[in-house]
């Protein structure tokens, strides 16, 4: 893995100047790898996935599981913060990946995902379900909690736990596909 780490950084440095990418963590033989979008700002700044809100989320999502950070893998799709600024405050605020930035990752994506060997890949969201299935047509709400059985893998999807902040009517659907995931796991 330290290779591919090492090839990936030199790479998003040449192709994307100044920027550091904030590659995976975890076990390296997991039985379960999860997949997000892309590193917010504090994930960029720490450099480390799922830092911040996101660790907020992601404790809860370990808590219900009966798992520990240690024991699963996690990573991205895009492995560099998207951002904008803001012309009239300077601010920086994430953005959605752009499709370069997508192009540019998701051959490392899968690369990690072929060294990791996991028995499931769990996706949170629109975006980590379309680049691992490569279906650009999957919709989260239509498979959300199912077990899609792909070559080297069971796909899982699950909501991105951030929408549930934004639809708390999702909390419960979430919930019960975290269940399903338990249950999954431990079969």
């Amino acid at each position: 893995m330290k290779e591919l780490y090492n090839e990936l950084i030199l790479a998003a440095g040449a192709h994307f100047p100044g920027r550091k990418p904030v590659v995976g963590e975890g076990p390296t033989s997991p039985q379960l790898v999860l997949v997000g979008e892309a590193p917010g700002g504090e994930e960029e700044k720490q450099g480390r996935p799922f830092v911040g809100k996101a660790g907020k989320n992601l404790a809860e999502f370990l808590e219900i599981l009966n798992l520990e950070r240690s024991d699963i893998y996690i990573t991205n799709v895009v492995k560099l913060r998207p951002f904008k600024v803001n012309e009239k405050t300077g601010r920086i605020s994430n953005r959605p990946p752009n499709r370069e930035e997508v192009d540019f990752f998701t051959p490392y994506l899968f690369r990690e995902l072929d060294i990791l060997s996991p028995k499931y890949v769990v996706t949170l969201g629109n975006f980590a379900l379309k680049a691992i299935s490569g279906d650009k047509t999957a919709v989260i709400g239509s498979v959300h909690g199912s077990n899609i059985m792909l070559p080297k893998f069971t796909l899982f999807p699950l909501y991105h736990p951030a929408s549930i902040i934004y639809n708390p009517s999702l909390k419960s659907v979430y919930l019960e596909d975290l269940k399903k995931l338990k249950a999954l796991i431990e079969s």
